[in-house]
C-alpha cells in the first residue's frame, strides 16, 4: 500500500449499496453527491462499520476485521446529520482532557462562549451540527465521514467549518463528505463521485 494511502475499500456490498472500491489518501478530501434515496449516507455507514456489508476495507495498511469494532469506529468517525446526545448539557459530551481543544473549535465555529454549558435541548439545527462535528474532531480520528455537515447553516457558518475541514485535512485527516451543494463540492473537495441506486461514479 503506498505510504499515502489511508483508506482502501474493495467491493464494499451492503443494504441498498454497492460494489463500492474506492481508495482516500491520508489528507485528502472526497465528496459524495446525488438524489435523496441513493444511498449516500448508507454508503458512510457502512465505512464506519455500522451497518453489516461485505467487502475488504483497509485503514493505513490494517484490515478492518484486525480492528475492534468500537476503536475503528474512533478511527473512522461517522458525524451523522442528525447526531445523538446522551447528555442534558453539551460539555457532558466531552472528556475533561478535550475541553481547551473543543472550546477553541467552537469559537472558530461562530458559537457563543456559554455553549458548553447549555443544554442540548434547547440548541438550534445549526448548533448541534456544529457541536457534533466538534465532538468528532476532538477524537482525533484518522477519517472523518461526514453527513452534510453544513445543511443547516448560514453562510458565514458554512465558510468556518470548511475552513477548519480544510485545516484538518492538511494536518492528514481524511475526509468524505456527502453533500447536496455542488458549489461546496467544487470548494472543498480533491475529487467528487456521484451516487446513484448505491454505486459511484466519478463525477
Amino acid at each position: 500500500m503506498p505510504e499515502s494511502q489511508l483508506l482502501s475499500v474493495e467491493e464494499l456490498n451492503g443494504f441498498g449499496v454497492g460494489p463500492v472500491s474506492i481508495n482516500l489518501a491520508t489528507g485528502e478530501r472526497l465528496a459524495i453527491m446525488g438524489v435523496s434515496g441513493a444511498g449516500k449516507s448508507l454508503l458512510l455507514r457502512l465505512l464506519a462499520d455500522l451497518d453489516p456489508g461485505e467487502g475488504r476495507v483497509v485503514l493505513a495498511g490494517e484490515p478492518r476485521e484486525t480492528i475492534a469494532a468500537p476503536d475503528w469506529r474512533r478511527r473512522v468517525m461517522l458525524v451523522p446529520a442528525q447526531a445523538g446526545w446522551w447528555a442534558p448539557t453539551v460539555d457532558g459530551h466531552f472528556e475533561l482532557s478535550m475541553m481547551d481543544t473543543a472550546v477553541a473549535m467552537a469559537a472558530r465555529l461562530l458559537l457563543p462562549p456559554d455553549i458548553m454549558k447549555r443544554e442540548v435541548r434547547v440548541l438550534s439545527t445549526g448548533e448541534r451540527q456544529r457541536l457534533a462535528l466538534i465532538r468528532a474532531l476532538a477524537r482525533r480520528p484518522e477519517v472523518l465521514l461526514l453527513d452534510e455537515p453544513t445543511s443547516g447553516l448560514d453562510p458565514a457558518a458554512t465558510e468556518a467549518v470548511e475552513a477548519l475541514l480544510v485545516e484538518c485535512s492538511g494536518k492528514g485527516i481524511g475526509i468524505v463528505m456527502v453533500t447536496h451543494d455542488a458549489m461546496q463540492a467544487r470548494r472543498m473537495a480533491d475529487r467528487t463521485f456521484t451516487m446513484h441506486q448505491g454505486r459511484l461514479t466519478p463525477a
